[in-house]
């Protein structure tokens, strides 16, 4: 989900060097060859079977990482590994958004960023079936599918039903969200989210994105075990060719970047009037308990209306917006008018009454204290950091695919540190990929839980769970557009699971000469997949009640395999 990534610091490095100090200091009681550790001691009087457990030999990673038999020895290292594969996709977001704000969003957003914001799960499903002999290979590939399962079903049941509660608006007598209206409380029917067309657009994409499973599938489908090699090698050659198209299609058509960066300019827009209303009104825009002050916005709506009409004209919104300094932000005035208008006049007769004003500036309040928590909703301050911080948004998002490198303060500073948090995050993503396959691996040996289980739970919370938190905050915003963007990304992100991680795993099955033993777990792929498609393609607004179907679909797709697998032995 890269493109809608907004722009984070990267983390510092303290955490991810006492995580290895903490890995290193715990691998010295577990691994192999402790029998002078009083840990290992107390065990062995408490337990000779526990003890045996800890002694037994065990497969160190790169042969000096750490390595147990034991259940909690295993889900620590399940655990520090999954961290540091948090932290490389952290480190590739910073560098890649650096990356975009220098470069601009044409070749760089739409082609690199798909590309890294897949490349954690990419590169842990390539160490599920790289190393060790064949029989390691196909036990250990299990991983590899079941991080490509639960990434898939976890984007479109748990993270789609979420994003629908907290961007729930009112709808409309025309059906449609009624952005920032949220009064109907918990209304199944009553409230909702509604997206663009270009979402359900993206959606239809990600539908096709399956094709690659079933032409892998196809040999098994007819119940015959000729053609299943050529089937893979087909699906794996369909799969890099659709990554291509999809990166080329965000290349030429880079409407994702435009639609988030016309929202930051409206967010502009906002914060400078605020602002600006904060300077000229005859008193503070808020009360001492943090809510609008109506009192205030009526003498600000006064001061505005020239000719004293008791509504604002266009040519008066115009009057004050030129007026007003956006620090050099440069956008359309008269689209700044279209914006405010399409606020604030809600009686459609295009002009702002004073109640429509009033309306308008207590709804803008109340989103610009969302927005900036850390200023507190009594700050005197907090206005001003809200429009420090849609300037910064605004200057991060600026497509400058025409204008040169040099236009960017320190360029050669901003693209090394870009480089390093890519080499920083791919590093870090390629030396602890396989070690968390192993202690996957291993957990599972030692729980007797199928591995595809442990890692369609847990592998998609290490590499997904930035990008789900950052989906969460677009949507709560509660409009139309984050709501539209929030959903595109998600799409987005299960069409490059769907073809550039299954390329991986394709070439892992091919070049290794693995069986495509998979049936359950492609079935549930394809199962969550063509029923969100089908059930977003077509529409834009949905209801409250979608969200439980997005839900259901997860301990469902765990049943089918467990039922499929150990009750008709499909595997």
């Amino acid at each position: 989900m890269a493109t809608r990534r907004q722009h984070r610091r990267a983390f510092p490095l303290v955490p991810l060097l006492l995580s290895l100090l903490a890995c290193a200091a715990y691998g010295r009681l577990i691994s192999d060859g402790a029998p002078s550790s009083p840990l290992v001691s107390v065990i062995r009087l408490a337990s000779p079977a526990v003890a045996a457990a800890v002694e037994e030999k065990c497969e160190q990673s790169y042969g000096f990482l750490p390595c147990t038999t034991t259940v909690l020895g295993n889900l620590f290292l399940v655990l520090v590994y999954g961290f540091l594969m948090f932290k490389a996709a952290t480190y590739l977001s910073a560098g890649s958004e650096l990356l975009l704000e220098i470069m601009g969003p044409g070749l760089v957003g739409g082609l690199l960023l798909p590309i890294l914001g897949a490349l954690p799960d990419a590169l842990l499903v390539l160490a599920s079936g790289l190393s060790g002999s064949k029989e390691t290979a196909q036990s250990q590939v299990l991983v590899g599918m079941g991080l490509l399962a639960g990434s898939t079903v976890f984007l479109l049941t748990l993270l789609w039903g979420t994003c629908v509660i907290v961007g729930k608006c009112d709808l409309g007598p025309n059906g449609e969200a009624v952005d920032s209206t949220n009064t109907k409380g918990l209304s199944l029917t009553g409230t909702g989210i509604t997206t663009d067309l270009q979402t359900s657009y993206a959606a239809r994409i990600m539908g096709l994105s399956v094709i690659p499973f079933i032409i892998a599938q196809f040999p098994k489908m007819l119940k015959t075990h000729h053609g299943q090699r050529l089937a893979v090698l087909l699906a794996l050659i369909v799969s890099f060719l659709l990554v291509l198209s999809y990166c080329l299609y965000q290349v030429f058509q880079p409407w994702i970047q435009r639609r988030k960066l016309a929202y930051a300019k409206h967010k502009h827009v906002i914060s400078g009037i605020l602002r600006h209303a904060q300077m000229q009104s005859l008193g503070r825009l808020l009360k001492d308990d943090g809510t609008p002050d109506e009192e205030v916005i009526k003498k600000l709506f006064h001061k505005i209306d020239m000719d004293e009409s008791r509504s604002l004209s266009r040519s008066e919104l115009h009057a004050l917006i030129v007026g007003i300094n956006f620090d050099e932000v440069d956008f359309d005035k008269m689209d700044a008018v279209d914006k405010v208008m399409a606020d604030f006049d809600t009686s459609r007769n295009d002009v702002v009454e004073e109640g429509e004003f009033v309306e308008g500036m207590k709804k803008w309040l109340n989103e610009a204290k969302r927005s900036v928590p850390v200023s507190g909703a009594f700050s005197h301050k907090f206005i001003n950091d809200f429009h420090e911080r849609t300037r910064q948004e605004h200057d991060e998002l600026i497509d400058r695919s025409d204008e040169a490198v040099e236009s960017v303060e320190n360029p050669g500073w901003c693209i090394a540190k870009a480089v390093a948090l890519l080499l920083l995050g791919a590093a870090i993503a390629a030396a602890f990929a396989d070690p968390l396959v192993d202690a996957v691996h291993n957990f599972s040996n030692a729980t007797h839980i199928p591995t595809f289980f442990i890692s369609f739970i847990a592998l998609p919370l290490a590499t997904n769970s930035s990008e789900a938190v950052s989906a969460i905050i677009f949507a709560s915003r509660k409009k139309q557009r984050t709501c539209s963007l929030t959903f595109s990304e998600v799409y987005g992100g299960v069409t490059m699971n769907n073809t550039l991680c299954l390329g991986v795993f394709l070439a892992l099955i091919y070049f290794r000469n693995l069986t495509w033993d998979f049936s359950s777990e492609v079935l549930i792929i394809l199962l969550v997949c063509v029923i969100m498609a089908l059930f977003t393609s077509f529409r834009t607004t949905f209801p409250l009640w979608t969200c439980l179907v997005a839900y259901m679909l997860y301990p469902l797709s765990l049943v089918i395999v467990y039922i499929l697998d150990y009750v008709f032995g499909w595997s």
